[in-house]
């Protein structure tokens, strides 16, 4: 009876936990069913041909990326929900027990005690009694066995209607666990097309290697020539800077301690260049090495301040924008911007729209930010910095 009990007690405590995970996996999914809607946009916003780009295998690239997470999210709710069963099949078994041994414990009464003569005659079994005092206990040992009949029924009606609950649950959680593996299935053959996919728009680029090869260098020349110049403006702006003030101690420090929870400076879309040395793609001989990160994004997206700050330099390069916000000693850097909507001397705040991103028609159409974060005259992974 002891164990009973405190198997019943564990299930009780650990239903609720396993029911807030499957909801947390829940939401989850829907946040990647976004992600997914979103590369799905862009995917739309590219040339609509069949020829293929390195922008259009980036972007399945990261389709791709995002669904394995969310097959594996979802086969984490069914695991959850194969728990949560289990668990409902380990109380109801326990109520049931519980329920049998009620039944035994009341038919046993029954026949042990003088129940059937009550029932035959109440009015003679109080008649028989031989005095008077015998005759009080018979009525009060009525009194108490109606009582306790009332209530070991109740308890049995009560134990009942927790069956049919757990019952009812177990059934639910079956629905839930069958619509999850319907839809794993389903990202699961879509995951298998998109493979199929890169696979053969890969063997496409590669045929066109001397041509992408070319054009990749030409794009480097441009970025090294973007990032000089950067370099070269917050160099001066440190240089002229003697020390901060108090405004600007409470910035840095504010910057710092938000390290890894700072807002994306785009409002969607997803990170399609890392910082720091990776290789190429397509080109396995080629290796990038960023200096910051790139965001890809939908055409007509703002880039967005991570933090307050000032707006210490708004600059022309390569034939569009770049603005510098000041956090103290630190400072982020927005590039390639079609127009700006601050000005050199603004206050910004986190979050706030600073600028459209250009998007790229010789590149499919392509809509990526690059976006760096320094310390002082120190380049460092801004990616660290952005809330996952």
């Amino acid at each position: 009876m002891k164990l009973r009990i405190i198997l019943y007690i564990l299930c009780l405590l650990t239903l609720p936990v396993a029911a807030q995970n499957v909801k947390e996996l829940q939401k989850q999914q829907r946040e990647l069913q976004q992600q997914l809607e979103e590369t799905d946009q862009m995917l739309k916003q590219t040339k609509q041909n069949e020829t293929a780009t390195e922008n259009k295998l980036n972007l399945l690239n990261n389709d791709i990326k995002t669904r394995k997470k969310l097959i594996r999210n979802i086969q984490g709710e069914i695991n959850a929900l194969n728990g949560e069963m289990g668990t409902l099949r380990q109380k109801r078994f326990t109520l049931q027990k519980e329920l049998e041994t009620c039944k035994e414990d009341y038919a046993r009464l029954v026949r042990e005690t003088h129940y059937a003569d009550m029932q035959q005659s109440p009015l003679l079994f109080l008649l028989s009694a031989k005095n008077f005092q015998q005759l009080v206990r018979r009525v009060q040992y009525m009194q108490q066995f109606a009582a306790y009949r009332k209530e070991q029924v109740k308890k049995i009606e009560s134990l009942q209607s927790d069956i049919d609950i757990q019952n009812t649950l177990l059934e639910e959680r079956k629905q839930n666990r069958s619509t999850a593996l319907q839809s794993q299935k389903r990202e699961q053959d879509k995951l298998t097309r998109d493979e199929r996919k890169q696979k053969d728009m890969l063997k496409s680029l590669k045929k066109q290697e001397k041509n992408l090869l070319a054009k990749q260098k030409e794009q480097q020349k441009k970025v090294d020539a973007l990032n000089k110049q950067i370099e070269e403006m917050i160099a001066k702006q440190v240089r002229s800077t003697t020390t901060m003030t108090k405004e600007q101690q409470l910035i840095a420090g504010g910057f710092e301690a938000n390290q890894g929870r700072l807002p994306w400076p785009i409002e969607k879309g997803f990170i399609s260049g890392y910082f720091g040395k990776h290789q190429h793609p397509v080109h396995e001989h080629v290796t990038i090495n960023n200096k910051g990160i790139y965001l890809q994004t939908v055409a007509g997206a703002n880039a967005r301040a991570i933090y307050e700050g000032e707006v210490s330099s708004c600059a022309q390069i390569n034939g569009n924008y770049a603005v510098i916000v000041q956090h103290g000693n630190y400072r982020t850097v927005y590039s390639p911007l079609k127009k700006i909507y601050v000005k050199q001397g603004d206050k910004v705040k986190a979050k706030q729209a600073i600028g459209e991103i250009v998007t790229d028609t010789s590149e499919d159409n392509k809509t990526e930010l690059y976006f760096q974060i320094y310390k002082d005259r120190s380049i460092i992974n801004p990616g660290l910095w952005l809330a996952q």
